[in-house]
């Protein structure tokens, strides 16, 4: 469907195609008439789907700019997530003049604060940070007529419903709000029951974004094997433009290094670093200038970049959804795409769930051997050096002492020598990273109790469910200072993290596949 089908307006029109929108996603499709029409909206999509123009387009239609007063709230779980959102609604916005900030923790606050006396039309901002300029009383949410939950299961596994529930008891009873997550566990419902009005629920099915050109595999492998196989498959794949994904900030710093120190042009992007820096990665991978993107899930929510062909997950998800949303940065636009998992021998009940949620399976990748990964470094030097002499216009003042070289040495010995150079053997160089423990065995002791399962919580998580350390921990919790904010280590959440309220983590408990009763509403899918 085109956007100039779905009345909207002008200026936002002009913003889309200045933006180089053509047609709507389906989550766009669908939602933005019902909130032109003022109706509450639950939007199930998984990232990468348009979401924030999907919510977005239709409430800056709705504003009145530069009316001096905050008239629409959206609330991220993470402060990346917050800035992605807010450089989205202003370049949508930039034609009607719409006025966009954004808040969050581990910032200055008292910067903020000068911003807000400006009173933006769209505060965007993560919980505790919200919360904070409330009790301040530096933000005025009384005439807010849009209220944006963005990522809501997210805030949920991140411990913000009550912060949420504070900060909508402090907007006014009539207003919209609009609700948009990648699942419906039963705590989304029943903030759903209690703060909208009659929600019509758009959903758009995971299986879309799975698509049959990404060729997926899986490799079983030993913790401390891992990295080694993983750059034998570099010099055997020869991937053009790759993400990596691991489980913690630690990861990933520690695998940038590591491919650094190997000769891989490698960059790693995660919540504790500036936004500046953040930016600048960001742009280096758009622009081609790296081969290898690592980060983690919550550092590459939203990351739209064509032409990546291949998504390594050195640590695999622990939900089947983010995975998902994964290797859904490979095979856009018709192109194929090539995903690889590694997992240990206990993990492997993790890939079964992916696969009941794909279905699709993975393929055993057998790890390569040395000898077949040199054979990938040999072709690769073999085309450098054909390369080279493609220029011959900057060989002639070396002629003379080839001539010499020629005169006293066999040629096949000096090509040979000239290879040897240029071939370097990565494995050669010692790379060692902090272990980390697999992910609990689901169907056994002390493992997450299973989908809906009769798993026991007790010391050692048994139907508890473990977040990694990157959701949202440069987010928000209360410090000295009266910030809130999220600690920054880097404690691996096998430790006993964050579990998810509900018996045994039943995640798919509420799933609304067709019609279905939360409390004393009807929640009708469209």
């Amino acid at each position: 469907m085109k956007f100039d089908e779905l009345n909207l307006n002008s200026d936002i029109l002009q913003s889309i195609k200045r933006a180089g929108f053509e047609e709507a996603t389906p989550i766009q499709a669908q939602t933005i008439p019902l909130v032109l029409e003022g109706k509450d909206v639950i939007g199930q999509a998984q990232t990468g789907t348009g979401k924030t123009a999907a919510f977005g387009l239709p409430v800056l239609q709705e504003l009145t700019p530069h009316a001096g007063r905050v008239q629409a709230i959206v609330i991220s779980p993470t402060r990346e997530l917050a800035i992605q959102t807010q450089e989205e609604l202003y370049r949508l916005g930039r034609d009607n003049k719409a006025r966009v900030q954004v808040v969050y923790g581990g910032s200055d606050i008292s910067r903020q604060i000068r911003s807000l006396k400006q009173a933006p039309d769209i505060l965007v901002g993560t919980p505790g940070r919200l919360l904070d300029h409330i009790k301040r009383r530096t933000v005025d949410l009384s005439q807010v007529q849009h209220v944006v939950l963005d990522e809501a299961d997210e805030m949920l596994d991140m411990g913000f419903v009550e912060d949420i529930e504070s900060i909508l008891s402090n907007v006014p009873s009539k207003h919209q709000t609009l609700l948009f997550s990648a699942t419906m566990p039963k705590p989304i419902m029943r903030i759903a029951e209690k703060f909208m009005q009659d929600p019509e629920i758009v959903q758009v099915k995971s299986k879309n974004i799975t698509a049959d050109l990404i060729d997926q595999y899986f490799v079983r492998s030993k913790e401390f094997e891992k990295f080694d196989i993983m750059t034998r498959l570099f010099e055997i794949q020869n991937p053009d433009l790759t993400v990596l994904f691991g489980r913690t900030k630690r990861r990933v710093d520690e695998l940038t290094k590591g491919l650094q120190l190997r000769g891989f042009n490698a960059e790693g992007i995660h919540g504790d670093l500036s936004q500046q820096k953040r930016m600048s990665v960001l742009r280096q991978f758009k622009g081609g200038k790296l081969d290898i993107l690592v980060a983690t899930d919550v550092a590459a929510r939203g990351l739209d970049v064509s032409g990546v062909t291949h998504v390594y997950n050195y640590d695999i998800p622990q939900d089947p959804e983010s995975y998902v949303h994964r290797i859904g940065r490979t095979g856009r636009a018709g192109k194929t795409g090539v995903s690889v998992t590694f997992v240990s021998a206990n993990e492997e009940s993790y890939l079964r769930s992916i696969e009941n949620l794909t279905k699709k399976k993975m393929l055993p990748l057998n790890p390569p051997t040395k000898q077949e990964a040199f054979k990938g470094q040999l072709e690769k030097s073999v085309d450098h050096v054909k390369s080279l002499l493609g220029k011959t216009d900057q060989l002639s003042k070396y002629e003379q002492s080839a001539e010499d070289l020629l005169a006293s040495h066999d040629a096949k010995e000096l090509v040979s020598a000239l290879l040897k150079e240029v071939t370097k053997d990565p494995s050669d160089i010692p790379v060692k990273l902090t272990s980390e423990r697999p992910l609990p065995n689901k169907n056994g002791r002390g493992g997450r109790g299973g989908r809906g399962g009769n798993g026991r919580r007790n010391g050692n998580g048994g139907g508890g469910r473990r977040r990694n350390n990157d959701r949202g921990r440069s987010g928000d919790r209360r410090n000295n200072n009266g910030d809130r904010r999220r600690s920054n280590s880097d404690r691996d959440r096998n430790r006993g993290g964050e579990r998810r309220n509900g018996n045994g983590g039943n995640k798919n408990g509420s799933r609304n596949q067709n019609s279905s009763k939360s409390g004393n509403f009807t929640i009708r899918k469209k």
